[in-house]
């Protein structure tokens, strides 16, 4: 079976615009939660969230570009390129390989803003003059893959999952398959997502599962604390370049860490709530655990969905305890969504990411604002502060609406 490697990692988060600033911030504690600017909060629940700052698409897209691209469109893409580029590709494949590289990433929604300022746009001007020809190629996910296709020369497979909050980690366990199976040599994948906005703060507002803590935005996401109250949103991309090892070996790459296990399943019991005791969730483990053919045990840090509601973080935890028995109370656990908010559709990417560097620099991210301990949640979240341990085997957890989940399992590369 064809072994598959992480050579490049893209991250646009609320508290870094590449992946160095969101890694250093994560050790610091960073939180990117604050108000929001992107439209008026007046009448909303929720006024504040983790959003993009001082976010700079010129780098990546002509003016003209940008009259018309959608904020999800630009982090997709842009992260997309910072991954290839870290991956020593420059901005395109491997010279004659193009048929042998393709391009997965998906979104949760979509280009919703778009589709808020086209509505307000036909209302004062008409659909004559409100529509713009670029809507539809503007709010589709797959134009996400298309537009990095485009930009990298990649002509191998190129749509999208769409699959709410494991979007991004589906994307990747299913672009790890595709090599391993020998359709393609390389991939780009992961996860793109930018809803701060009227329909996806007011929606979620609508189902009572975003915090309200608007005194104190910094200390709203606070996954498996007793006092946490919702999720705070976020928006931001992750993408990944996977290659098959002896492909990346031969052209000397540098190697983060080796995806050696994907699980892939449903709850089939709710459009929003976890099944009882998330059973769902561990049988995706272990779906994980079988594919990557090794023991509970030999996992030691997991990177949490952990999303800061009262339904998930209990029932991540009892599913850990389940699945990896004794062995759970062994293991380091966080969830960095305590910093970077949810990202929803990005967050398996953007986690993915993050777990790679775990575990190839042998620090582990905290989880910040773990104040009150729930009786509930009893596991080592690693609370507040990072943690220097060298971690051979670790886990990434994304769960979704619609009782949609999914696992990767990273294992520190070792070489030959």
């Amino acid at each position: 079976m064809r072994r598959v490697v992480i050579t490049g990692i893209g991250l646009i988060t609320p508290i870094g615009n590449d992946m160095e600033s969101t890694w250093s911030s994560l050790l610091a504690g960073k939180n990117g939660a604050g108000p929001i600017t992107q439209f008026d909060v007046t009448n909303y629940a929720t006024k504040f969230g983790c959003e993009v700052k001082s976010w700079d698409p010129t780098r990546f897209f002509d003016k003209r570009e940008l009259k018309h691209l959608d904020r999800f469109l630009q982090f997709g893409v842009a992260a997309s390129l910072m991954a290839m580029e870290d991956a020593g590709h420059g901005a395109k494949v491997p010279a004659g390989d193009e048929e042998r590289w393709g391009c997965y990433i998906g979104s949760g929604l979509g280009g919703v803003k778009t589709i808020e300022s086209t509505f307000e746009a036909t209302q004062q001007k008409g659909p004559r003059h409100g529509f713009s020809p670029y809507f539809v190629t503007d709010i589709i996910i797959n134009e996400a893959p298309g537009m990095v296709c485009i930009r990298t020369g990649a002509t191998g497979p190129n749509f999208s999952h769409v699959s709410a909050c494991a979007t991004g980690a589906h994307s990747i366990g299913e672009a790890m398959r595709a090599i391993r199976h020998g359709y393609v040599d390389g991939m780009i994948a992961g996860g793109t997502e930018a809803t701060i906005s009227i329909l996806g703060v007011g929606g979620f507002n609508a189902m009572r599962a975003m915090s309200t803590n608007n005194a104190n935005p910094t200390k709203a996401s606070r996954p498996f604390d007793k006092e946490r109250d919702g999720f705070v949103i976020g928006e931001g991309a992750g993408v990944v370049v996977l290659e098959e090892l002896e492909y990346a070996k031969k052209r000397g790459a540098r190697i983060y860490a080796e995806v050696i296990g994907y699980g892939a399943n449903s709850d089939a019991h709710h459009v929003a709530a976890p099944a009882p005791e998330h059973k769902g969730a561990q049988a995706c483990f272990r779906l994980a655990l079988r594919d990557a053919r090794i023991a509970p045990t030999d996992v030691q840090y997991i990177n949490a969905h952990g999303t800061s509601t009262d339904l998930n973080d209990k029932n991540e935890t009892f599913a850990t305890k389940v699945v990896f028995g004794d062995h759970a109370r062994k293991l380091s656990m966080s969830s960095t969504k305590s910093m970077t908010g949810h990202t929803l559709g990005a967050a398996g990417g953007i986690e993915a990411g993050i777990t790679a560097l775990a575990v190839a620099r042998g620090v582990l991210p905290p989880t910040t604002n773990y104040e009150t301990p729930d009786p509930e949640c009893d596991l080592d979240y690693i609370p507040n502060v990072a943690r220097e341990q060298r971690v051979d085997i670790a886990m990434s957890n994304s769960f979704g609406f619609g009782g949609t989940n999914a696992a990767l399992i990273l294992q520190r590369y070792k070489g030959d």
